[in-house]
């Protein structure tokens, strides 16, 4: 993107940005449903004495309505829309994208495999040639789910833990099953530094600096070097937290769990999701990485969830459910300090994100009790006459 039109883009967010914050209880009475709801998270986080969270809700057409809560730590500053969170499991989404887009250029394909792109692995020797890039990112590679995640949180080296990998037995077929993994995420660093670029680079160029997302980073340096960021919390006993450290484990295996972003930011992460930046991510894309490849049927069974979840799959990077008898796309993140939801109905052309900086239950529910509320609501409007509607 050229640097004026850049910066022409990156002006106007920040003007509807601002109006969204001025005219927020005029867009909330609009939306009653939504103030209510707004006002039951704030009451459960005062409930559970959650030190901050940030959320946004999305709907094309209107400015975009965020609301921020409590302190980036103990003494430090108030939650604005411009503080960086982690992502933890949502830099997936991120690392889908930009997977679906290189494939889109001829740079790579789905069916690349594994052992072509690792050098870890190619030494090894030991790796299944069947294996392949579309396994790792659509979470069907058939090793064990989580493999050698107590590695990665034991700081083991990237190049370790994939070697690691490599003599693993897998429970099925690369593409049969569901097996959610962290680690294999490795061979997509180990692909960039081999290329002589990184994954920060590459994503920086191809998403993050042409959606303006001017606070988005990849790496704890990134994190640290925000201009404000929310400090992890852990929990030390019931609704009691602690500050923690932030922890370089997960960074090394940044196409996993390495993206930070400010609740701004993830507004127009769901607005490209939505077509609106079609230049950067184009819609065969996001239909790309949101098409359903393979059954996740514990998911069903989700806490908080579970009532109105009748079907779910893994795509790419995402996860595709049947919530309440519509299709909702999905990704949680949890990463010691911060938890991270990221969601959007491709029908209804509406995103919800929420970003905590703690590891609170509490986002166990909130995101699938917005879904819940925003359909029954888009219902009862669909069914009401004309004139009641536009009352």
């Amino acid at each position: 993107m050229p640097f004026r039109l850049s910066r022409y883009v990156n002006w106007l967010f920040a003007l509807l940005s601002a109006i969204s914050l001025l005219h927020s209880q005029r867009i909330l009475a609009d939306d009653q449903w939504f103030a209510d709801y707004a006002k039951h998270v704030e009451q459960e986080a005062n409930k559970y004495n959650v030190p901050g969270y940030a959320m946004v809700f999305y709907q094309q057409g209107k400015a975009p309505v965020i609301v921020v809560y409590g302190k980036t730590h103990a003494n430090g500053d108030a939650v604005t829309p411009d503080t960086v969170f982690r992502l933890a499991s949502v830099s997936k989404t991120f690392t889908a994208v930009l997977m679906a887009k290189m494939v889109r250029q001829h740079q790579l394909e789905w069916n690349t495999p594994v052992v072509s792109l690792s050098t870890t692995l190619q030494s090894q020797g030991t790796m299944n040639p069947n294996l392949t890039l579309g396994h790792i990112v659509g979470q069907s590679s058939g090793y064990m789910p989580n493999a050698y995640d107590n590695l990665i949180e034991a700081n083991y080296p990237l190049k370790r833990v994939l070697g690691q990998l490599a003599g693993l037995k897998p429970l099925c077929e690369p593409g049969e099953c569901y097996t959610y993994q962290n680690a294999l995420f490795g061979v997509i660093e180990e692909y960039f530094t081999g290329n002589n670029t990184s994954y920060h680079r590459q994503l920086r160029e191809q998403l993050l600096y042409p959606l303006g997302m001017e606070t988005a980073s990849a790496g704890k340096g990134g994190l640290l070097a925000s201009e404000e960021w929310a400090r992890p919390h852990i929990a030390i006993a019931r609704n009691r937290w602690r500050e923690g450290q932030v922890e370089s484990n997960y960074y090394r295996f940044s196409p996993a769990a390495g993206v930070n972003a400010s609740i701004k930011d993830m507004t127009r992460w769901l607005q490209a999701m939505l077509v609106e930046f079609p230049t950067v991510v184009p819609e065969d894309v996001i239909a790309d990485v949101t098409t359903p490849r393979v059954k996740t049927s514990r998911e069903v069974y989700r806490r908080g969830w579970r009532d109105n979840l009748t079907d779910a799959h893994y795509g790419f990077g995402w996860r595709i459910y049947d919530y309440a008898g519509e299709t909702l796309n999905y990704h949680g993140g949890w990463v010691k300090g911060y938890r991270a939801d990221v969601s959007f109905s491709p029908k209804y052309r509406a995103g919800y994100v929420m970003l905590m900086n703690a590891e609170s239950n509490l986002i166990n529910t909130t995101t699938a009790d917005f879904w819940r509320t925003y359909f029954q609501e888009a219902k009862r409007k669909q069914q009401a006459p004309a004139s009641t509607a536009n009352e």
